[in-house]
């Protein structure tokens, strides 16, 4: 009888182990410190872009968003492949790998592929976790990091908003809406090349086997839409979340979307406060970002404000 009590304990005792173990193992962060090193930025961004390459990942862009930071759209037939496996989920195909110059260090980071395809709602989360892992073993793994002590797992980051009243991830800004996806595409490649709302083009990737198209766009507005703008106020911590740029276009059955700005930004920082913090950080200091990002957007893709 001792022995079979003893058994039962020992059998609980490890099935409540391996609960906890999935448990922990489910807590995701939106953003990856590769390593820390120091020397010339360029030559450094230079030899990120050789490792990511040699892991099979095709570099479709790059730009500095301000001084101090460059940013390397990647993408690869498996993180594509995920894109494809739901509604808008092409906003996944492109990840991004980040140098940035922070004092005498130079810190390279990724996006957790990952986080990501649990936010957008992937229906196949293999690419993404496959391509987490060959970003690992190419740039290293020294911290996962993003979301401070708040703890988010896969299930809170497919139902995620920052507060009551907020939007979700099926609460997108409505760009632009056209005949065809041949003709949206091509307005927002005109939008783009001509700058229009402040915005550039940084990468293009279009998901096989749909008519859905994702574009990385560069918002070089010296105002409140722009890049610089908002990660001056919000971008404080010692280790930077530059990989939480470019934002996105979707155009998606001859629709232009954008995820909503009080979305797409809470989602790299979903414990930044609202009104106060001991860096100065928090989202009242861009309380003007998510209509300007979205009439920048509209411009861009050709829609009316």
């Amino acid at each position: 009888m001792h022995k079979v009590v003893k058994s039962l304990f020992l059998s609980g005792a490890l099935l409540a182990l391996s609960f906890g173990n999935a448990f922990a193992a489910e807590v995701l962060k939106p953003f990856v410190l590769g390593y820390k090193t120091n020397g010339d930025m360029q030559t450094i961004a230079d030899e990120v872009k050789g490792k990511v390459e040699s892991a099979g990942f095709e570099v479709v862009g790059t730009y500095s968003p301000y001084d101090g930071a460059i940013v390397i759209a990647i993408t690869n037939d498996g993180l594509k492949k995920a894109a494809a496996s739901s509604d808008f989920g092409g906003y996944e195909a492109g990840q991004r790998v980040t140098v940035t110059q922070v004092g005498d260090e130079i810190q390279v980071s990724y996006s957790n592929p990952v986080y990501y395809a649990n936010t957008y709602r992937l229906e196949d989360t293999s690419g993404a976790e496959a391509a987490l892992k060959s970003l690992q073993t190419a740039l290293g793994n020294t911290e996962a990091f993003g979301t401070g002590e708040k703890q988010l797992s896969a299930a809170d980051l497919r139902k995620y908003h920052y507060m009551f009243g907020m939007e979700y991830f099926d609460d997108p800004s409505e760009l632009a809406s056209y005949d065809s996806q041949e003709e949206a595409v091509a307005a927002v490649e005109e939008g783009l090349a001509k700058g229009r709302g402040g915005a550039t083009k940084v990468y293009r990737i279009d998901i096989p086997g749909k008519d859905e198209t994702v574009f990385g766009v560069a918002l070089n507005d010296s105002g409140c839409s722009g890049d610089e703008y908002i990660m001056s106020r919000v971008d404080k911590a010692p280790v930077r979340s530059t990989a939480h740029l470019p934002y996105e276009i979707l155009v998606s059955d001859g629709d232009v979307y954008a995820l909503y700005a009080r979305f797409r930004i809470a989602i790299s920082w979903p414990n930044l406060p609202m009104i106060q913090s001991d860096s100065g950080a928090t989202f009242f200091n861009i309380m003007c970002a998510p209509n300007a990002i979205e009439e920048a957007l509209i411009n861009a893709a050709g829609g009316e404000v």
